[in-house]
């Protein structure tokens, strides 16, 4: 792929996110600093990038906004169950049958082709009239991989406020990005420094 996974718009990947379609889906809208929210599948154009980066749809694929909403929808199922899931709760029923939903829309078996570049592969069957079907089949059961394998326990939600984004943590990492653990390491001084009455030396 000719650019690396959510590296969008100058947003650094999440942890996770180059191994997780689902959790790379979750993170594509982001709230930074100040409370401002970008969007990153806010268009039938950028939806289509979003997956054509992603090997989940062809260069010629036409999207429309009602495929669009289809996709963000899914973003905000899959979004609910990572937070019922980090905070040990009971996994909403609507949430799960928007995914169970979504993994019956397509055949999810890649089927058997042969060309003479590539020989014998396989390859999801991506007619157009079905594009956004197989990316949500797709999408959803990289969800449900991530929510129910081994890696379910290191997934969390960035501690750095107002960030929304998810990561696999690592060790004691705790932010989706160096930008994020260095805003937090300097909220907790400044708490510290508050705390004891230092003087803020800006």
């Amino acid at each position: 792929m000719e650019e690396s996974l959510n590296d969008q718009h100058g947003v650094p990947p999440a942890p996770g996110a180059e191994q997780y379609l689902a959790l790379d889906l979750v993170n594509s809208v982001v709230t930074s600093t100040g409370g401002r929210s970008r969007d990153f599948l806010d268009s039938p154009a950028e939806v289509t990038r979003w997956l054509f980066t992603r090997g989940l749809a062809s260069a010629e694929a036409v999207l429309r906004e009602d495929d669009a909403e289809r996709l963000r929808a899914l973003r905000t199922h899959i979004r609910t169950l990572a937070t019922s899931s980090t905070l040990g709760r009971p996994a909403p029923e609507r949430a799960l049958d928007a995914l169970n939903e979504a993994l019956r829309s397509a055949p999810a078996a890649a089927l058997l082709h042969w060309d003479p570049t590539r020989g014998l592969h396989r390859e999801a069957d991506r007619p157009d009239t079905k594009v956004i079907d197989h990316a949500l089949a797709r999408l959803a059961a990289d969800a449900a991989d991530l929510l129910t394998g081994p890696d379910a326990e290191r997934l969390i939600a960035c501690g750095s406020t107002p960030c929304n984004r998810y990561l696999l943590r690592h060790g004691r990492r705790q932010w989706c990005s160096t930008r994020c653990g260095d805003r937090a390491r300097a909220a907790r001084a400044y708490a510290r420094r508050t705390r004891s009455g230092i003087p803020d030396a800006r």
